[in-house]
């Protein structure tokens, strides 16, 4: 299984940044792809950065040019840099994982997500 555990949001000024991190652990090597889902009131939960294990991002277009995600291999620890945040922005921001290995005695692939954190964006 892995482990997901998000630290880093908060309350900004529109124009403002935010850094926020998320430490995997446990089978990290079998993940296939890593990133940050957002889910505003009574929107659908969208993706707005990811990495595979081969180090392709994509990028929400609306992220493009504002957000970076980087990734720290050896702390199983990857990053969503947010600049120039806007009040649309705000949201609770989820990790997420896909792996691909043996859960209960299945292979397969599976989705894991963090408790998620919380990004509110002032205007």
């Amino acid at each position: 299984q892995v482990q997901l555990v998000e630290s880093g949001g908060g309350l900004v000024q529109a124009g403002g940044s935010l850094r926020l991190s998320c430490a995997a652990s446990g089978d990290t090597f079998s993940i296939n792809v890593i990133g940050w889902f957002r889910q505003a009131p009574g929107k659908q939960r969208e993706l707005v950065a990811s990495i595979t294990s081969t180090g392709a991002t994509n990028y929400l277009d609306s992220a493009k040019g504002r957000f970076t995600l980087s990734r720290d291999r050896a702390a199983n620890t990857i990053y969503l840099q947010m600049n120039s945040l806007e009040p649309e922005d705000t949201a609770i921001y989820y990790c997420h994982a896909e792996a691909f290995h043996s859960n209960g005695g299945v292979k397969g692939l599976y989705n894991y997500w963090g408790q998620g954190t919380q990004v509110t964006v002032s205007s």
